[in-house]
């Protein structure tokens, strides 16, 4: 309905208010001896519409009115009543004969909010009673839904299918473990059972999809949830996770499938608000903000409302997606897009002067262990002298906070990627140590789907026929999902007070062929359909990472998913350290460039090419 049919429906309901309000004090006939009755009327059909208007209440969709809605009516009347009381006051202060019921205005006030307020909420009635009519003609068969989770974000979703019929769901129960919600009706949909009857009751009440509404769940829940649906042949979708949320609210058109990123999730954290506080109104600069790390550092940085945002980055394909999709989101930050390699130092010295960032998140670098391993040269010269360069144009405009993104492949490095980045983690501390600088290192495992990971890898041999190829059956790796570990970082960036060495609390590590299977299994094969097959482990890899060194110090911080480490200060020669490197990498020579490594890096021992026989899981 347009606002101005609103504001025509107002009119008469004010008058109506105001009429019922002298009616209710006094009695029906109580024009023919009130007559200031009139004159009440009047001032309200001028003072209340033009306080509603103030109010921005013909400026809203009613058709899609919610509760915060209703508060703001209920704002806006109260408001105008006191501004009626305020006009009768003064008449009553220039007139001292003038007479007038305090009763009246208590009355209208009441009345006033009934009508404003039933005006607008009926035309939401209206309009979910037309959608639904719509949906009755619409030529489409109507799938009957369970939907797992009976806590806010179930009550959003049952009330968005019911505002959105054409979507061809028809809530029919909820399913949740808290025993005070079974039994009980929530937007007017039962309750039925916990998680354990999910089978039983999908078949009792013909169900033919399951809704996952658990954002905050961890992953041993929801493979739980995804096997029973699995074990009654149903059709499970999911709403995504908290971290994937924080941007956005949670709306039934981004239910998605169930994939490994769920299995895998974590018991949600409680100090997963306010991490970007400290880059409000403060100018933040990306590195490799084109990268999988980096594209979400900048939508997260860019939800903080910095006052500005730099992505720097070498790949302008890949900048100019992330640019595109902080425009639409974000559309009144200012951004700028700098195509920069980090090895050229003295276009990062310009791009720094000329932008002058307070808040630097380093997370360019090359990261793919093989790739590294046949061209060491390319991990000393990015990832440590690149690691150097955007360290030293920081120092030189003063920046105030600096977070570097490691790996925990530095960790005791068997390889040259995880050996480069230990060195650039000692760039970085040994920077804020000689400055007094806010320099800090973050370091964790693997993350999932990001560029190159394992996750897109399993993907595309599935959906080819398999065979899935593991490298070793005991393989293991720590893992965690890019927005979760994105939202870490900034949290570490902002309890970093110089030196710093992070790590996030990773959880347990998880065997490579365990992933291989749930993902076999979530795209609805059998493991016998889709063979699994072990190659070998490759040169530099570990069976196993670790996320600190054995005689490190771990101390808990105010963020309890964040452990501060206590691992040995860096050497104190980074200059000589960082001028072999480069000494060793002109050479091109693999065996130097492992030599001049392991001289100064002692838990660095470069691994040998372990054969490993082919096996069929």
């Amino acid at each position: 309905m347009r606002n101005r049919y609103i504001l025509f429906g107002d009119l008469p309901l004010i008058a109506l208010a105001a009429a019922g309000a002298f009616s209710l004090r006094f009695d029906l006939r109580f024009f023919e001896y009130r007559p200031e009755y009139m004159a009440f009327i009047l001032l309200a059909l001028v003072l209340k519409p033009a306080i509603f208007y103030g109010f921005g209440l013909y400026q809203r969709l009613w058709r899609y009115a919610s509760v915060n809605d209703l508060l703001v009516v209920t704002v806006a009347a109260t408001t105008a009543s006191i501004a009626m009381a305020a006009a009768v006051a003064v008449v009553l202060a220039l007139d001292p004969a003038f007479q007038f019921s305090r009763a009246v205005l208590f009355i209208d006030w009441l009345l006033t909010m009934v009508c404003a307020g039933g005006l607008r909420m009926s035309i939401r009635i209206i309009s979910e009673a037309q959608g639904r009519a719509k949906a009755a003609r619409a030529p489409r068969e109507l799938k009957r839904v369970l939907i797992v989770g009976a806590g806010e974000a179930g009550v959003m979703v049952v009330r968005e299918l019911s505002r959105n019929p054409l979507l061809g769901l028809i809530p029919i129960g909820f399913i949740d473990d808290d025993p005070i919600k079974q039994g009980k009706h929530i937007q007017g949909v039962t309750v039925f059972g916990d998680i354990g009857s999910l089978v039983d009751v999908a078949r009792a009440q013909a169900a033919d999809e399951v809704l996952i509404a658990m954002p905050t769940a961890p992953g041993t829940v929801l493979r739980a949830v995804a096997e029973s649906c699995r074990q009654a042949g149903l059709v499970s979708r999911t709403i995504p996770g908290v971290f994937e949320l924080l941007g956005g609210r949670v709306s039934i058109s981004r239910l998605r499938q169930v994939d490994i990123t769920d299995l895998l999730r974590r018991a949600a954290i409680s100090d997963r608000d306010g991490a970007g506080s400290y880059l409000t109104d403060r100018i933040v600069l990306v590195t490799g903000a084109g990268g999988s790390i980096g594209s979400e550092l900048c939508r997260q940085v860019a939800a903080s409302r910095p006052s500005r945002l730099v992505l720097l980055g070498h790949g302008e394909n890949s900048l100019f997606d992330i640019q595109g999709a902080l425009r639409e989101t974000f559309p009144t930050l200012d951004l700028r897009v700098v195509v920069a390699d980090i090895r050229d130092r003295a276009r990062l010295m310009a791009v720094f002067k000329r932008l002058h960032p307070n808040v630097v998140f380093h997370a360019a670098a090359h990261k793919h262990v093989p790739l590294m391993e046949d061209n060491p040269e390319e991990a000393i010269s990015n990832n440590v002298v690149g690691t150097q360069n955007i360290v030293d144009s920081a120092l030189s405009v003063g920046v105030e906070r600096f977070v570097m993104i490691s790996t925990d492949k530095a960790v005791a490095p068997t390889n040259l990627m995880g050996a480069s980045k230990r060195v650039a983690e000692a760039i970085v501390r040994d920077a804020a140590v000689r400055h007094r600088a806010a320099f800090v290192v973050v370091r964790f495992g693997n993350v999932l789907g990001s560029r190159g990971s394992v996750v897109p890898v399993f993907k595309r041999q599935i959906e080819s026929g398999g065979p899935v190829t593991v490298t070793h059956p005991e393989m293991r790796r720590f893992f965690m999902t890019i927005p979760e570990a994105v939202h870490l970082v900034m949290q570490a960036g902002g309890i970093g007070r110089g030196a710093d060495l992070f790590v996030l609390n990773m959880g347990a590590p998880v065997r490579i062929v365990d992933l291989a299977k749930d993902m076999i299994t979530l795209s609805g094969f059998k493991s016998e359909e889709i063979p699994i097959v072990f190659t070998r482990v490759r040169q530099g890899e570990k069976l196993e990472e670790a996320l600190w060194e054995e005689a490190a110090v771990i101390e808990a911080t105010e963020c309890p998913s964040v452990l501060r480490v206590r691992e040995s200060e860096s050497t104190g020669q980074i200059e000589t350290m960082v001028e072999s490197l480069v000494r060793a990498a002109s050479t091109g020579d693999r065996l130097t460039i492992q030599a001049e490594l392991a001289r100064w890096i002692p838990s660095y021992v470069p691994s040998q090419d372990v054969p490993w026989s082919s096996t069929l899981a």
